[in-house]
């Protein structure tokens, strides 16, 4: 459990910070931009979820994505090392599995798509592309992670970030259910 007694150190007024595993960075290591973009992202949902449109389902699913990004998070943090001291937390391949689920239950309610859909419609929908494209940040910054790192940073993290923005496509779709979809029009405006 952690147990947060200070908020504010002083150690990070130099340009560093400190890695899961008590090693100390740059602000600008790859790793800290990665989860940094995750704590971005779950701040996302949190707006979505303040809005008062969701269905309890897809309530508790935002509130399961929101504790399952902090695991995200703390895996980008913690350097993946053979024989660790104490055994990390690590995004498991059924995380991304439950996602994948989720994917096809909400998918399999919609209509097929015509076109590419533009990010509107109800404030939950919005919110939710809001969400999804800070996500895909997130997955973006996590490669870039992983790139720089190789092996020291777990491939798992981009995988579940990817299936996670996909759902919630799905679910800005599904929160537009009533309304439909508003699509993109190639060359509407020559």
């Amino acid at each position: 459990m952690v147990n947060l007694t200070r908020i504010y150190t002083k150690t990070g007024d130099d340009g560093t910070t400190s890695l899961g595993d008590m090693s100390r960075t740059s602000k600008n290591d790859p790793r800290l931009e990665a989860y940094a973009t995750v704590d971005e992202a779950n701040s996302s949902i949190g707006v979505v979820l303040s809005t008062d449109e969701l269905s309890d389902d897809v309530r508790a699913l935002l509130v399961r994505i929101q504790n399952d990004l902090f695991d995200v998070g703390a895996d980008l943090c913690t350097p993946v090392v053979d024989s660790p001291a104490f055994e990390p937390l690590r995004v498991l391949d059924s995380q991304v599995e439950y996602l994948e689920a989720a994917i096809d239950k909400y998918n399999s309610e919609l209509e097929s798509l015509r076109s590419f859909v533009l990010p509107s419609g109800t404030p939950a929908a919005a919110h939710l592309h809001v969400a999804r494209t800070v996500v895909r940040k997130a997955e973006r910054r996590t490669w870039a992670a992983i790139h720089a790192f190789g092996g020291g940073v777990s491939p798992i993290t981009a995988k579940y970030l990817n299936r996670c923005s996909d759902l919630l496509f799905v679910l800005a779709r599904y929160s537009n259910k009533e309304i439909g979809d508003q699509l993109w029009v190639p060359g509407a405006n020559r």
